[in-house]
């Protein structure tokens, strides 16, 4: 987490402790409002517009209370970091009862007032606001991030978009591969045609090559009318085929051959339709698996996967989980009606440690239960505990899909507790390197990615 996006409010009346406060993080690269009360804190909170305030307990004229309670009515999710001498204990522990984020007892050691701070901006998500979203690239609309990894994906996005070549996207299920399909159409030549999607794994076997080519009037029964098919209504745009894999081998090689043709026969048809489409297919499963096993014809393969790019899982991109969770929330309908305005800082942090079998669309459901149960303008944690319980309830991974989500979640913590060192990550997982490569390689794993990672804490 970069610290120089965030803003921090420090409140304190005692000079010296103020300067000290402001220089330790202005040392680490957060931009700091030094106050000295509690009255000029809430008189340029509007324009300083804070991801944070740290505040004394004690002072002169407003107390560090009365601040928090007038900064939570104007803004509830805004943390507030509580100072306070030994003897005061239990009254900062009863303020975090009532929605503090956390309390430090002075004397306090740096290194316990910069991990408070990390803590308390992981769970802001208040970096990209609704006018900031605005003026995110339209091409990414939609998007909403803040990973280096998604950056560096939609980086080789935005540069393949411009080439005529077939995108392959492979991704866990609800991570969003249509979405970043969807960029791709709109970064491309191609943007002003159409942009069509299906999902391979929903359409019935025999009904593939008139869902794709289209049928003549008559052609079979039911066939009442002429039917022009997924690759005419695509004619000059992108075709998007979702669950590429679950396509059957009957018709691969009827799409291979439209493809090098480019053209389509219709069924009940004689004579062929020119098409110029761009392909973009998807998956959750293992392509190049299904196609050393033969379910999946190795020239379509090769045919579709000219560019493969890799999109991250939720847990991958843990920073973004604030940013999805208030993005969703601003455009609920429900939330706007029952006046929700955020999450409480303990339902937050439940939200970034979940570990997301079902990736941003779970994420979606999970805020969305929430809002229809919440009675509060703060949705508090055991809301998003329940909803969370619900979803696992409902969608148990298959065990192949779990082992595969856990072998890659853990070799990914090695990663970063090695900073990328696959050496010293081979040896603490009790592998050799060669074993440990291949690993990594099922999983598309880079280690370079995770050079200069911090370690998960």
């Amino acid at each position: 987490m970069s610290a120089c996006r965030y803003r921090v409010m420090v409140v304190d009346d005692d000079p010296a402790l103020l300067r000290l406060l402001s220089m330790r993080l202005s040392a680490v690269g957060y931009e700091v409002a030094a106050v000295e009360s509690g009255e000029k804190a809430i008189a340029q909170i509007p324009t300083f517009q804070p991801h944070l305030v740290i505040t004394d307990l004690r002072m002169d004229g407003m107390d560090g209370m009365t601040l928090f309670d007038q900064i939570h009515r104007r803004s509830p999710a805004l943390p507030v970091i509580i100072l306070t001498a030994h003897g005061s204990i239990p009254d900062a522990v009863d303020a975090t009862s009532r929605g503090v984020f956390g309390y430090l007892t002075k004397p306090f050691d740096s290194k316990d007032l910069l991990d408070q701070v990390t803590r308390a901006l992981r769970v802001t998500g208040e970096q990209q606001t609704r006018s900031e979203e605005s003026t995110v690239a339209e091409w990414r609309q939609g998007i909403v991030t803040r990973s280096p990894l998604m950056e560096d994906l939609l980086g080789q996005a935005r540069l393949v978009a411009s080439s005529g070549a077939s995108v392959f996207i492979h991704g866990q299920s609800g991570t969003g591969k249509e979405l970043l399909a969807q960029a791709i159409h709109r970064a491309s030549p191609r943007a002003a045609g159409e942009f069509v999607a299906v999902n391979c794994s929903a359409i019935p076997e025999a009904l593939f090559e008139s869902e794709f080519f289209g049928h003549a009037k008559g052609s079979f029964t039911g066939a009442v009318r002429e039917h022009k098919g997924l690759f005419q209504a695509a004619q000059g745009g992108t075709l998007f085929l979702d669950e590429i894999g679950d396509m059957p081998m009957s018709f691969q090689v009827k799409l291979l051959r439209a493809l090098q043709e480019r053209a389509v026969r219709p069924v009940g048809s004689t004579s062929s339709v020119p098409v110029d489409v761009r392909i973009i297919s998807a998956t959750h499963r293992d392509l190049d698996e299904l196609r050393k096993s033969g379910t999946f014809r190795e020239d379509l393969y090769y045919r579709l996967n000219v560019v493969t790019l890799e999109i991250p899982s939720l847990v991958e991109r843990r920073e973004d989980i604030p940013l999805l969770a208030n993005h969703v929330l601003r455009n609920l309908g429900d939330a706007e009606r029952k006046g929700v305005k955020g999450f409480a800082p303990d339902a937050m942090e439940v939200l970034l440690s979940a570990p997301w079998p079902g990736n941003v669309r779970q994420l979606y459901n999970v805020v969305e239960q929430a809002v229809a149960f919440t009675t509060t303008s703060l949705i508090p944690a055991s809301l998003v505990q329940r909803a969370l319980r619900d979803e696992i309830d409902e969608e148990m991974p298959a065990f192949a899909d779990a082992r595969s989500r856990f072998e890659r979640e853990y070799l990914t913590q090695l990663l970063q507790i090695t900073s990328g060192n696959v050496s010293q990550a081979a040896r603490i997982a009790k592998r050799n390197r060669t074993e440990f490569y291949k690993l990594l390689h099922k999983h598309h794993l880079n280690p370079s990615q995770f050079k200069g990672a911090r370690a998960p804490g």
